[in-house]
């Protein structure tokens, strides 16, 4: 797990080593540099794997130079094919080599979560993986730059701009959408795609997507069971391989539950980490956590978070972030790898994506339910009446969707509608506006196998609600704290067997993660697989309203009139009642970034 940077075309030195200082917290381990007239290609690492200093990069082959973030679970397996006379014992080599064999191809070859950057005589290939784990971004000016956060490339901007897009679509989705960052002209790779850039032109292609694994494989619920159970304990094995201390988040749910079972069944007991809250016991999991811990005979430790110690940390998260993300439970994760770096740990194992593959989200089977509400002939009444009356209500705005046969669906993380944005924003935003953000993955799936609603809401969540919204925080966070957090869930062979199987399996009977609750049966407590989903909730509009916090908002908005004063009061108000609570936390990290990078 490293930072990587680097500059084709003209640069100053002295401006480029500031720039890869900022990144001295995604490697403290060893920082490598390359120059060149005309380049400057660099690397901040990690040591996680043959810590030897041979194995520092950027690594050098010939005319090819690679700059790598993440891991390559599988460079044992391709080592063993591949014709090439190996030097160290890390992953990075593997890629020299696969790609020696494979050309661009060798990006199908593995198997992990990367950021890469490869330089191939004047050719500069950057590649973001599969489900979008590791962060890449570009500035393409007057020289091409490249950085694994936003805040090595900021101070090649001539001017601190804000994307209108990105605007949007963090509004509407709680981050902004591929390409789009907050700052016009950075741009960021989508999961799964590439970038190509030569003699001044930059091509930007796909060379994975989800939807390409054929549907309905699987038909039978006990096969379907089965093949989950063994890429999942597959997925555990790799992940589990390292060089350095490894340890565990651990809730009250069964995804960190499943983590932890396979961790033990293959012969390691993981020290496990839960956080806590003091004075506000419905947030808290550590009660549930501890009972998971003791079924399965592992050690937790629990980080207690109060209103000042979030506070105090809020600003600093806000900043590590580089961007507005609407995500509170950012500050709480940020505390809790603290904690865990503190205790030298250097790899952490999470349950992101388990919700999204599995159909963990209550809220699915709603909008599964909502989507026959489209097949009723006589519905232009409905139409007329959801037309004429606007309600804020959330229900209104799924139902004005069904009828007006526009797409129900935008994601699990859709937080402003367009009209809400309307209401608030001094501008004109047309009804389904923030479809433009998804028109791309929903033309892919139309024009896929997959014709199942519920295997589009999984794939659009993935791809946006997974990747920008929480693989951003968890990379962010964890990084912050030189810390290589790794995702069972999203193992793409796992993600592609259960786009395999007969969707209805995941959502039959109703019951939230249904397919992966008969993979631990009788493997994990039946209280923890009945024990009712809580996320990674917290008491973070309690803080900001106690704090005053909350008044930034108002500040930034008397400075620059983007909002209306009546609807704003409507959404801050309501939050004492506990509605619109995330709406107005995106509001506040909006303003965070707005006072510190435009005002």
């Amino acid at each position: 797990m490293c930072g990587i940077f680097g500059i084709v075309g003209e640069y100053s030195e002295v401006k480029a080593k500031k720039a890869l200082n900022l990144l001295s917290h995604r490697g403290p381990d060893h920082c490598g540099i390359i120059q060149k007239e005309r380049l400057f290609f660099a690397h901040q690492r990690l040591s996680i794997q043959d810590s030897h200093h041979r194995s520092n990069q950027p690594l050098k082959h010939q005319n090819i130079l690679l700059s790598f973030n993440g891991e390559i679970y599988n460079f044992e397996e391709l080592k063993r094919e591949l014709n090439f006379e190996f030097k160290t014992q890390s992953d990075t080599e593997v890629i020299i080599a696969a790609y020696l064999k494979w050309g661009v191809d060798f990006v199908q070859h593995l198997r992990g979560m990367f950021a890469i950057a490869l330089l191939d005589g004047d050719t500069l290939y950057l590649f973001r993986d599969r489900l979008g784990k590791k962060p890449l971004f570009y500035l393409n000016g007057d020289s091409f730059i490249f950085a694994s956060e936003i805040k090595a490339l900021v101070p090649y901007l001539k001017k601190n701009e804000m994307n209108e897009d990105a605007l949007l679509s963090y509004l509407s989705f709680l981050a902004p959408s591929p390409p789009f960052t907050f700052f016009k002209d950075i741009c960021t790779l989508a999961a799964g795609e590439y970038a190509i850039y030569k003699n001044n032109t930059l091509i930007i292609q796909r060379y994975y997507d989800i939807l390409s694994t054929k549907p309905n494989i699987i038909t039978d619920v006990n096969e379907a069971v089965k093949s989950i159970e063994k890429a999942l304990e597959e997925s555990m094995e790799l992940r589990l391989n390292s060089d350095v201390s490894t340890a565990s988040l651990l809730s009250g749910g069964i995804d960190s539950a499943t983590i932890n079972y396979y961790a033990k069944k293959q012969g390691l007991n993981l020290p496990t980490y839960t956080l806590g809250y003091k004075e506000f016991k419905k947030y808290d999991e550590r009660e549930n956590a501890r009972d998971t811990a003791d079924f399965l005979g592992i050690q937790n430790t629990d980080v207690e978070i109060d209103e000042a110690i979030f506070i105090e940390a809020s600003d600093k998260v806000l900043d590590t972030l580089d961007q507005p993300l609407n995500d509170p439970a950012s500050v709480p994760l940020y505390l809790l790898f603290e904690k865990i770096k503190e205790d030298g740990h250097k790899v952490v194992l999470s349950g992101e994506g388990s919700d999204e593959l599995f159909l963990g989200y209550r809220q699915y089977f709603e909008y599964l339910d909502i989507e026959s509400a489209g097949n009723l002939v006589h519905k232009n009444w409905l139409k007329k009446y959801f037309r004429a009356n606007f309600s804020m209500n959330r229900e209104w705005e799924w139902y004005k969707r069904i009828f007006d046969d526009t797409l129900l669906f935008r994601t699990s993380g859709e937080s402003f509608t367009d009209l809400q944005k309307n209401l608030l924003l001094k501008r004109n935003v047309k009804d389904n506006t923030s479809l433009k953000y998804l028109a791309e993955y929903r033309e892919r799936f139309v024009n896929s196998e997959h014709i199942d609603e519920s295997t589009w809401y999984s794939y659009i969540d993935l791809n946006l609600f997974q990747a920008e919204h929480f693989l951003t925080k968890l990379d962010r966070v964890s990084m912050a704290h030189s810390i290589e957090s790794r995702t069972p869930f999203l193992d793409h062979k796992l993600v592609e067997t259960v786009f395999s199987i007969d969707p209805k399996f995941r959502y039959e009977g109703g019951i939230t993660k249904s397919l992966l609750k008969k993979v631990m049966q009788g493997k994990l407590d039946e209280k923890i697989l009945k024990r009712k989903k809580k996320g990674f909730s917290n008491p973070y509009m309690e803080y900001l309203i106690n704090s005053k916090k909350i008044e930034l908002i108002k500040e930034v908005n008397r400075q620059t009139g983007l909002f209306t004063d009546e609807k704003l009061d409507e959404y801050i108000k309501g939050t004492s009642t506990g509605n619109f609570k995330q709406h107005v936390w995106g509001l506040y990290v909006l303003s965070h970034w707005i006072k510190k990078n435009l005002l």
